[in-house]
């Protein structure tokens, strides 16, 4: 870091109605030190006072600037571009008001931005979770190490990184290109304005530290626009500015980043929607479907072509094939991650292997040829009796998971919200009669509710012959009695109770708690819930 960074950033906050985050959200960005030269909060027609707290909070900082919006625009390009309008600094970055900017991020990018001038630097943004404080990172391969490249299209994967708000933009730039967020009520507007950057083809710097941290609030009373996914008309939205960031881009004449934004909506959009299929009603899969076939046809074969059984070019293929919803358990586990090609392993007339006989045009022809470190390994977990130990199977793959020869797999139970606490095991594989390998272990519900009560997601690496692996999940066998809550004795904490579930995309989960204490809270919230609809994704 250089303390004697000039006062040249901008950070332009924006907030409606969210006044129990907004000053957060304003002190995190004046706090980055002499470096923000101004931070211009724009209250995008508010009523629940946010405005008078901001205005409050400016009469002791001069540096904060409020601008008022009389009426409430309906999201969040049209106050983005008012506050862009009004910043007077080299420099300008974005700021949600639920959301907060880490110590010494402004410092890092601008620090990059001037060594590399660059028009725009962006840096790791996280997604907490909270209550809990889990933290994810986003596009994390992004920005692994200090970068630099001349335009976007030496760096292809930018394109996946659609966040507007991990970055820090040179304000002549944006002016010179006429650079702006869609204005009025346009869900996912940075989508297109991340493309409106790029096809402006600037120089780029990336940096490895952290430098927004996005709040994720899935309780939250008014759901966040990436969260309140359940009517058809957000994924309407999802791809209308999917489409608009591809024109952006073709017009601009960035074929390469066209392209590659494409095959970014096959593998990010398309699998994270069709993994909630099947938690909707058939009115929205109906229509789900309709408006995906229809947008999926404005590909062409060379959208298709490469790399044709990758998850999101298969969910793609099968989509199309079909007129309406099928197979919808099975495209879940395709749209995991790791994907998980799920039997039937059907074959064409003339042998090739295909997606169901219902659909032999759907061909799965280069499968059998892939690396084992790339196969979509199918393995079935299944909870035994009283819940003291843990069945696993692994299925066969037109051949390649016998030829790759499985030898053991890896057992992770890992801590949802506390990445420290893991418990492993090693297990041998072994073949049983029906042409599957299967592996059995304890499942240690002492050392789980040991390190910590609450959701403990199950990972697996199996390991092959030549000393390959492949990271996979296990698919949750359903079934009378099998995913039922129990209530397992324990010499160490008197009782653990435990309750395996299927995530969204079909995955073994369990929900563990120890002792009376822990046991009775959950116990209650049973009694007043009557049907249990624990989901996780």
């Amino acid at each position: 870091m250089r303390p004697h960074l000039s006062p040249a950033v901008a950070v332009v906050v924006i907030g409606h109605d969210d006044a129990a985050h907004v000053t957060d959200a304003v002190r995190s960005a004046l706090r980055q030190g002499p470096a923000v030269r101004e931070v211009v909060a724009v209250d995008d027609g508010s009523t629940d006072g946010s405005a008078d707290l901001l205005d409050r909070l400016a009469a002791r900082e001069p540096r904060l600037r409020v601008i008022r919006c009389p009426v409430n625009s309906g999201g969040c390009g049209t106050p983005r571009n008012t506050g862009l309008a009004a910043v007077t600094s080299p420099y300008v970055m974005f700021l949600d008001s639920d959301d907060v900017l880490p110590p010494g991020a402004v410092d890092a990018l601008l620090t990059a931005a001037t060594a590399a001038d660059a028009q725009v630097t962006g840096g790791l943004c996280v997604r907490r979770e909270l209550p809990s404080g889990r933290e994810v990172p986003w596009e994390p391969g992004l920005y692994a190490a200090p970068a630099v490249h001349a335009r976007p299209a030496l760096r292809p994967r930018l394109v996946h990184d659609t966040l507007c708000v991990n970055k820090l933009y040179a304000t002549a730039f944006l002016r010179a290109h006429g650079i702006r967020f869609p204005d009025g009520r346009f869900p996912y507007e940075d989508v297109v304005f991340t493309a409106r950057v790029w096809a402006a083809a600037p120089r780029v710097a990336l940096v490895p530290q952290r430098v927004y941290v996005w709040h994720v609030r899935r309780s939250a009373r008014r759901l966040s626009i990436s969260l309140d996914r359940a009517g058809i008309g957000n994924w309407r939205a999802r791809t209308h500015a999917c489409r608009t960031a591809h024109e952006i881009l073709l017009d601009a004449g960035q074929k390469r980043l066209a392209r590659r934004a494409r095959a970014k909506f096959l593998d990010h959009e398309l699998r994270m929607y069709a993994r909630e299929l099947p938690l909707r009603d058939e009115g929205y899969r109906r229509e789900w479907w309709a408006h995906t076939r229809e947008f999926l046809a404005e590909y062409d074969a060379a959208d298709w072509a490469r790399d044709p059984v990758a998850p999101g070019r298969l969910i793609g293929r099968v989509v199309l094939a079909s007129p309406g919803p099928r197979d919808l358990p099975r495209l879940r586990e395709l749209a995991a991650r790791p994907a998980r090609l799920y039997p039937p392993y059907a074959r064409a007339r003339d042998g090739t292997p295909c997606w169901s006989a219902e659909l032999p045009g759907v061909t799965l022809e280069p499968l059998p040829d892939r690396p084992a470190p790339l196969l979509p390994l199918a393995v079935d977990a299944e909870l035994r009796p009283r819940a003291r130990g843990l069945r696993l199977r692994l299925h066969e793959l037109y051949g390649r998971v016998g030829r790759a020869g499985p030898v053991s797999v890896e057992l992770e139970w890992r801590h949802r919200e506390r990445a420290e606490a893991v418990v492993r095991d090693t297990l041998p594989l072994r073949v049983a009669a029906d042409g599957t390998w299967v592996a059995a272990a304890p499942l240690r519900l002492d050392r789980l509710a040991a390190l910590g009560a609450g959701a403990w997601d199950l990972r697996l690496r199996v390991r092959f012959r030549d000393g390959s692996s492949r990271r996979v999940t296990a698919h949750a066998l359903a079934g009378p009695g099998l995913l039922r809550r129990r209530a397992v004795p324990s010499a160490r904490h008197g009782v653990v109770l435990v309750r395996p579930y299927a995530t969204h995309s079909g995955s073994l989960a369990l929900r563990v708690a120890a002792g009376v204490r822990g046991v009775v809270p959950v116990l209650r919230a049973r009694l007043r819930r009557p049907t249990d609809q624990c989901r996780a994704g």
